[in-house]
């Protein structure tokens, strides 16, 4: 199998932590200048909005120079620019850092941030905020956590090794610990497994579980109950989107605040700081592939509806 060259260095330097964008040129196609294309690919940045960039040499080569307006197309070629981006909500919780060393930091993410950027969530991120925080640009997600969701996240210090942390979590080395505040149902016979097979459809906001092999596995377990609600403990083996909260869903204990499950609340203008969903990674356990060290993290963060129920007159005993 021929191995793939990898792309040059971005001849831009991050904005507020975030990378330019890079697009390689495509085979292929007829477009007769590089111009041409980008405006037929990014039709979403708005009418007018390539071609001024192009006039104001905000788009730029390998070189760092800008590329002409009339730059012939050529397949194969890395162009890079910065999006301009809308404003963002802040979000109004810091970033924890949990461990930090040569090779990785641990975080402890708040909810409501996105780990990594995506779609209107780009400065306001957990990678975009440590890039600047802790003045380190080479920084990497090794993993995702849901925006909604709080908790310990793993990051890379060093671009050659962040492959070596990304096989933990794909060969299932990594142990997660989760914990979630759900209603408590006494028929419901825990712990168990929940084994069952997820789909997350493109442009659709909620996972569903359909028939067939099951892809998503996880263990869950009553740590607690008070009155009406639980604390529960949830063990994934795998990792598929919205898996916690499909599963726990699915045995009629949907986590609390979630927006999604088990019905799509219409979204409104902001986040509801007030109410995140109630789930939590609490622990993160793995063998550093790279020093060898045995590492195990626990979040310092604690779920409101458990550890201030006075703050949630709905939630009263």
């Amino acid at each position: 199998m021929r191995r793939r060259t990898p792309p040059p260095p971005a001849p831009l330097p991050q904005r507020d932590g975030v990378d330019p964008v890079r697009v390689r040129l495509p085979f292929g196609g007829a477009w007769a200048t590089v111009r041409e294309h980008l405006v037929e690919r990014l039709t979403g940045a708005g009418p007018g909005v390539i071609e001024a960039m192009f006039d104001a040499g905000l788009i730029v080569g390998a070189d760092g120079r800008a590329v002409p307006p009339d730059a012939p197309y050529e397949p194969g070629v890395f162009v890079w620019f910065h999006r301009e981006r809308a404003p963002e909500v802040p979000v109004p919780f810091p970033v924890e850092v949990v461990y930090r060393d040569a090779h990785i930091v641990v975080a402890d993410k708040p909810h409501f941030l996105a780990t990594t950027p995506r779609g209107a969530h780009v400065a306001e991120t957990a990678l975009a905020r440590l890039r600047r925080e802790l003045d380190l640009p080479t920084l990497s997600a090794a993993h995702r956590l849901d925006r909604l969701t709080a908790g310990l996240v793993l990051f890379t210090v060093r671009p050659e090794e962040r492959g070596a942390y990304q096989t933990l979590f794909r060969d299932r080395l990594v142990r997660k610990e989760y914990e979630a505040v759900a209603p408590y149902d006494p028929a419901l016979a825990l712990p168990r497994t929940v084994r069952s097979r997820i789909v997350k459809e493109r442009g659709v906001h909620a996972a569903r579980e359909v028939e067939g092999e099951p892809n998503a596995v996880t263990h869950v377990e009553l740590a607690e109950r008070r009155a009406d609600l639980g604390r529960y403990r949830l063990v994934p083996e795998t990792g598929q989107t919205h898996q916690l909260r499909v599963h726990l869903n699915a045995l009629g204990i949907p986590i609390l605040d979630d927006p999604l499950y088990p019905e799509v609340t219409a979204p409104g203008p902001a986040d509801d700081f007030r109410h995140p969903l109630q789930l939590l990674a609490r622990r993160l356990e793995f063998t550093d592939p790279v020093t060898g060290t045995e590492h195990r993290f626990v979040s310092g963060r604690t779920l409101r509806a458990w550890s201030h129920p006075a703050e949630r007159p709905d939630l009263a005993e």
